[in-house]
């Protein structure tokens, strides 16, 4: 499924080919949480990245999140979040260990996305006191990550575009 997204001021647009556009995760780890939305709804889709076709590429920046966790030595994750460099908007992750892969912010997408039927809370564990997390049958709730792979997840509802 072809997907085109922006960011907020419209310095970068991108368009991306998505065999997982269904926005299925919410994720509350501290890194999404603080870099793509304090409701930790840092929902990444999955594409190929070989697809990605970006304008404005000038204006993007590039973090590597600092990996901390209790009783380990702070280390610095190898995926890079790409964000927008004026406005700050996020808009994709690719990481040099999938690299076949890229995993677009559903919050940067402007095509149309297909409404999950079932929505994963992951990573409930990081979530802050003040975040209501939706409750229902509809939200699958995990402390940290769900045992189900986003591609796993997408074929189960009949939502995989790819190969």
């Amino acid at each position: 499924m072809l997907l085109k997204g922006s960011c907020h001021c419209r310095a970068v647009e991108f368009s991306v080919n998505a065999m997982s556009p269904a926005p299925f995760m919410h994720c509350h780890c501290s890194i999404c949480r603080k870099t793509a939305g304090s409701g930790g709804y840092a929902i990444n889709l999955g594409a190929h990245a070989d697809s990605l076709k970006v304008t404005g590429r000038d204006h993007i920046r590039i973090y590597h999140a600092v990996m901390r966790e209790e009783g380990q030595p702070d280390t610095r994750s190898p995926a890079e979040r790409n964000f927008c460099g004026e406005c700050g908007s996020a808009l994709w992750l690719w990481d040099s260990r999938w690299p076949e892969l890229i995993h677009p912010h559903a919050s940067a997408i402007d095509t149309p996305l297909p409404k999950p039927p079932e929505v994963v809370e992951a990573a409930l564990a990081y979530a802050p006191d003040w975040i209501e997390v939706p409750k229902g049958e509809r939200h699958i709730h995990c402390d940290t990550w769900p045992p189900e792979s986003l591609e796993d997840w997408h074929k189960r509802h009949g939502l995989w575009h790819g190969k």
